[in-house]
């Protein structure tokens, strides 16, 4: 865990604070600038070289320091994260750490060198989850490299495995005592997931989930209650949806309502989209129906600017463990520039603000600015 001195209880509280964000793509341009780089080789359309996106990224913003020290990429966020006192860090982690060079032709690949991966533990990462449409972008020798490295940096994984029975299995964080914050991780086609990727018995995959229907809700929710113990948390982590447009579909909330009426589930955790989504309660448990980007090397690639994708959220997230409710949320936007993280303009803390509180409001979630640009929920 990240802060083991600080007890889910104290100050006899029980509390659990754990902060969650979206697609963490250190591979491609990012991993050129860190330390130990793969080859740059890429199977794209336009560009064949991942330095080809650094040299996007400078034109935008500027110069960047290569080599980067890894915990350069989180920029300003492990500030936020000293500040905030996470017990757990939980990312999605949309890229392969391989040096494999086995790339499945579907236009974008993305990897990192293991090497490299000193900058997922700069960052103190507890949770990686691999349920996603990138993880198995270099096959599965990719995949295993994967999950190789990040057992050697003590980092748990959940969503994806060397079998059905290992994708299915969640990340169980202890939280000392008698409590567990229980992680399970999914994958769906409309994130662009293959359905060849679905892990099986005796073949390596994902955690793959063909549709979003009731039977299959049902079905999962049973199996959650199957591995459940009493005061565990359940998060369930779906990737999900297009990459850009703020609709939320209802098969998304018919299934995420239902592994809350089924499972007790106390956070569902989206992502997939480049921007954020909205934010709904739903029997005082949190759903997050996309986290957008947090980091990735998209700086100075055109197109649909009007989502603001350059803006990202942090999402501080307090439940209590007795009961499993929702007991607090607090954003922190931050800004992506120079493949690091830091604080928004007045003006872009202002429509990221206004834009995230527009939309949680179809679903009766009231956001309110705080300190610094912050957004609370009320």
């Amino acid at each position: 865990m990240s802060t083991t001195s600080q007890s889910a209880s104290s100050a006899g509280e029980c509390r659990i604070r754990l902060f969650l964000c979206g697609d963490v793509m250190t591979g491609r341009g990012i991993d050129q600038v860190l330390p130990a780089p793969c080859d740059p080789i890429l199977y794209e359309g336009y560009i064949r070289s991942a330095r080809d996106y650094v040299r996007l990224a400078e034109k935008a913003n500027g110069p960047i320091p290569a080599p980067m020290e890894p915990a350069l990429v989180w920029g300003v966020a492990l500030d936020e994260c000293d500040r905030a006192q996470p017990h757990l860090r939980v990312i999605n982690l949309e890229t392969a750490i391989t040096h494999s060079n086995d790339h499945v032709p579907k236009g974008i690949n993305y990897r990192m060198s293991p090497e490299n991966a000193s900058c997922l533990a700069a960052a103190s990462v507890d949770c990686c989850v691999l349920a996603n449409n990138h993880v198995l972008d270099w096959g599965p020798a990719g995949l295993f490299d994967t999950l190789a490295t990040l057992d050697r940096h003590r980092i748990g994984t959940a969503g994806a495995g060397r079998d059905l029975a290992e994708a299915r299995q969640p990340a169980a964080l202890d939280m000392g005592g008698e409590g567990r914050v229980l992680l399970f991780a999914l994958t769906t086609p409309t994130s662009g997931t293959p359905s060849s990727w679905a892990a099986e018995e005796g073949r390596a995959g994902v955690n793959f989930l063909p549709s979003l229907d009731p039977v299959r809700a049902c079905c999962f929710g049973e199996h959650i209650r199957n591995m459940k113990r009493p005061r565990d948390v359940v998060i369930v982590s779906i990737h999900w949806g297009p990459n850009w447009g703020y609709d939320v579909p209802w098969a998304q909330r018919q299934f995420a309502h239902a592994l809350i009426d089924e499972a007790a589930v106390s956070i569902v955790h989206g992502h997939s989209s480049h921007h954020p989504k909205a934010i709904e309660v739903y029997r005082n448990r949190l759903i997050l129906y996309g986290c957008g980007d947090f980091i990735n090397d998209y700086e100075g690639i055109a197109g649909y600017a009007e989502f603001r994708s350059d803006l990202r959220l942090m999402y501080f997230v307090d439940i209590d463990q007795g009961n499993g409710d929702l007991a607090a949320l607090e954003i922190v936007p931050l800004r992506a520039h120079r493949f690091s993280l830091i604080y928004p303009s007045r003006k872009d803390l202002e429509w990221v603000g206004e834009t995230l509180i527009r939309e949680s409001r179809r679903f009766g979630t009231v956001l309110e600015k705080g300190p610094e640009g912050r957004l609370n929920l009320r």
